[in-house]
């Protein structure tokens, strides 16, 4: 149970709310108890990381007040009511209220943490979408998940903030796994349009009918949604795998680009994942779609073309997956960064990061190698291929960096730690971090 989780019990009878908090507390549960509502409402903000289990029948703020309280700070809060015998028709307005559940006294203790356990798993995914929504909607955050130091990601980045600023439709091209997705969202976020709807529309997973139907209308009755470009209005609309489209969709698509005349009201992003020579996105789309969609380019790089990001990135994946699962990071050896660099990685960054869960899974096991996993039969990728030949001081250089990285973040950023691990005299550390461009203050 995640300790960020916790349960707000609200009761005036001081038995009830400690029997409730220790049966909650046994099962594995973060609870805080509050006498009142009153009480209770000073903690309880609209993003409170947890639910709401409160009597119905207390003096003063009783619990039906509480609710529409609590509903008018945050709607999607969920909150499970307890109500004597002789209160369902109330407990059923309040359910109409916006109540999670409620329970019956007496009521099952078990009862009570099988609710628990529902309201706090939805309660998650609501923070988790909220989270993730701010974090698409910050273009500063955005621009600082596009990891790199590479010549290919610096350029990528400044064409990001170029072409946010920009007006006009864009394509994104690239090979599967790269970031395309990552890329239209940071384009958004950066732009004029950041504050305006952000639409996206997986074009290969419809029919030609449907697909049609999703983006223009009309919309049936029993629709929950308006079309795409009706929802985006005035915003971003990603149209993902646009090589998609059959002859009809392209011609409704070309027909509503020029309506909307310049500049658009609605800006499209496509992305195409063709990179093949002889079968690119220009080969399947009509050229007057072609060239309005992609009055504005950006490629994003493969993974083998970024040097030593693919260790970065490999780092901070495995850093991730060993908070995850409880354990340390693999230790990279000097030949396994050599053959990381050397991979050709088809599947790019999604490969890598699948590559890194494994790694981590494995040490947590005390077996396997990161060597195995890269010839593994059992990964998307052939056996390890050496690519374009590179000087042995690139490697070498790209391995010094990653152990310096790794070990300024194991010591969080303390320089004599770091010092002493690497055996190295201040003067050339700092020497290092420069020609590096690593920063101490990165790592505090």
């Amino acid at each position: 149970m995640p300790a960020a989780m916790k349960i707000a019990i609200v009761d005036d009878e001081k038995d009830m709310r400690q029997s409730i908090s220790q049966w909650l507390a046994l099962s594995g549960y973060d609870t805080e108890a509050f006498a009142s509502a009153e009480e209770a409402l000073k903690s309880l903000g609209p993003d409170y990381p947890g639910i709401v289990v409160t009597d119905v029948r207390m003096p003063g703020m009783d619990g039906m007040q509480f609710l529409k309280k609590l509903m008018g700070s945050d709607s999607s809060l969920p909150v499970i009511m307890i109500t004597g015998h002789g209160d369902v028709p109330m407990a059923v307005e309040a359910m109409r209220i916006g109540a999670f559940d409620f329970l019956e006294k007496p009521f099952n203790p078990d009862r009570m943490t099988e609710l628990a356990k529902k309201a706090t798993n939805a309660r998650r995914m609501t923070l988790d979408a909220r989270a993730l929504r701010k974090d698409l909607s910050d273009g500063g955050q955005l621009m600082k998940k596009l990891i790199g130091t590479s010549g290919a990601m610096e350029r990528l980045r400044e064409d990001i903030l170029d072409l946010g600023q920009a007006d006009g439709h864009v394509l994104i091209e690239g090979e599967t796994g790269t970031g395309k997705t990552l890329v239209a969202h940071a384009l958004h976020a950066v732009g004029a349009r950041a504050g305006r709807k952000f639409v996206s529309v997986a074009c290969a997973a419809f029919d030609d009918e449907g697909l049609i139907k999703r983006l223009f209308g009309p919309v049936q009755p029993e629709d929950a949604r308006l079309p795409a470009f009706e929802e985006a209005r005035g915003g971003t609309l990603v149209l993902e795998d646009i090589e998609a489209l059959s002859e009809a969709a392209q011609a409704k698509l070309l027909t509503h680009i020029n309506a909307e005349g310049t500049p658009p009201e609605t800006r499209v992003v496509a992305i195409s994942n063709m990179q093949d020579e002889g079968h690119t996105c220009e080969d399947a789309l009509r050229p007057d779609l072609f060239y309005r969609l992609a009055s504005l380019r950006i490629t994003v790089p493969p993974l083998r073309q970024r040097g030593e990001d693919i260790l970065t990135l490999f780092t901070r994946f495995a850093e991730q997956f060993s908070e995850d699962y409880g354990c340390d990071a693999p230790q990279v050896s000097a030949q396994e960064a050599t053959q990381l660099l050397q991979a050709p990685w088809p599947g790019n960054v999604r490969q890598l990061f699948n590559v890194a869960e494994r790694a981590v899974l494995q040490a947590r096991r005390g077996s396997g190698t990161i060597t195995s996993l890269l010839m593994s039969d059992h990964q998307d990728m052939q056996p390890v291929m050496t690519t374009e030949g590179k000087p042995l001081k690139e490697y070498v250089e790209a391995f010094e960096r990653m152990l310096i990285d790794n070990t300024m973040r194991r010591h969080k950023g303390s320089i004599a730690a770091v010092m002493d691990e690497l055996c190295l005299p201040r003067r050339t550390l700092n020497e290092k971090m420069a020609k590096y461009n690593l920063q101490r203050s990165d790592y505090l």
